[in-house]
């Protein structure tokens, strides 16, 4: 690419080179001509003179020499001390004695000045993937969200009167600190890997009754959207470890998986995904009773699933992954 600056292109530098070394030109003439320093037009001529026509491309501006270049032992130590530490520029620069402007010019050199991509605890590079088509693999969790108590929780009215409310709500029971308890709210959320479509339903529990019968429904729900679902991806919970479950997926002819123990990232999507209900649905507004919550849930996960752009697939709807959907439009 010719540099932003750049007062002639490798083409015109050609010519301005052929007319003074190959017609004659005087340099004075040639460089009015282009409308160009004389200087200019000298050193493309010169350059044509001695390499020919691959004198005037683009070349590196980089200088042959740096004799203040970091070098390369202690920019190992920079890099180990940024993968396995994950410190900043400023802990780095504490450590090996140096300035933070440099140990940062290093890190964005290496590409490691930003740990998005580096797992928190191992400092390895995390390992992403996507399944090939929909319904390669779906994921299955459980996230749970406090009920809210009539005329709205603390989070919007604050303690005291949240506490109030409480008190108030009808059917709220007394915990074991004799505080006044309106229970808990069980979504279990499913999720297809590739195209990230999203299904998901709110119980009182997370047994593994409840469980099997939200992954009946979801794979009926999926087959009348076009899709097949061969495996699911779960947690090591109770639920998922049953053999009601393990039956169930045998039935379905669905392949169950387990992550990794005490290793959430394993099924990064549906995490990541629990964190978008959180803040899209559960606490994006504030809601007087609990059911007006949970009648808010269908609306959003269309809302979700047909309109939300997703950065992971290019920022198109999940559903645009899917074909022929009935009401895919809507």
């Amino acid at each position: 690419m010719t540099h932003a600056n750049a007062a002639l292109t490798p083409r015109h530098r050609l010519r301005i080179a052929r007319l003074i070394i190959d017609d004659g030109w005087t340099v004075a003439a040639a460089a009015k001509y282009f409308h160009v320093s004389w200087p200019t037009a000298n050193r493309w001529a010169t350059r044509y003179e001695a390499m020919g026509a691959a004198g005037v491309e683009d070349r590196s501006s980089r200088p042959h020499v740096s004799p203040t270049k970091t070098s390369q032992e202690l920019v190992r130590k920079i890099g180990h001390l940024r993968w396995k530490q994950r410190l900043g520029p400023v802990g780095i620069a504490a450590k090996l004695g140096m300035p933070a402007s440099t140990v940062h010019a290093v890190l964005v050199r290496c590409r490691i000045n930003k740990l998005h991509h580096i797992d928190k605890r191992t400092g390895e590079v995390i390992r992403r993937y996507e399944h090939p088509y929909p319904g390669s693999m779906i994921h299955v969790d459980v996230t749970k969200f406090g009920n809210i108590p009539d005329g709205g929780g603390h989070r919007f009215v604050g303690r005291v009167q949240g506490s109030k409310n409480r008190i108030t709500t009808p059917g709220a029971a007394v915990n074991k600190y004799h505080n006044r308890n309106v229970g808990k709210a069980f979504v279990h959320t499913v999720i297809d890997d590739h195209s990230r479509v999203a299904y998901a339903e709110i119980h009182t529990d997370e047994t593994a009754d409840t469980a099997v019968e939200v992954l009946k429904r979801a794979v009926s729900w999926f087959a009348d959207r076009g899709v097949t679902v061969e495996r699911v991806l779960s947690d090591n919970g109770s639920a998922y470890r049953s053999h009601h479950w393990r039956d169930t997926c045998a039935q379905l002819g669905i392949a169950p998986k387990k992550t990794r123990p005490y290793r959430p990232q394993t099924n990064g999507k549906i995490e990541r995904f629990h964190r978008t209900l959180a803040e899209g649905w559960a606490f994006r507004r504030m809601y007087s009773t609990e059911s007006a919550r949970r009648n808010a849930l269908p609306g959003w996960l269309h809302e979700y699933n047909h309109h939300r752009p997703h950065t992971a697939i290019g920022g198109h709807p999940p559903i645009s992954r899917l074909t022929y959907v009935p009401g895919q439009y809507i």
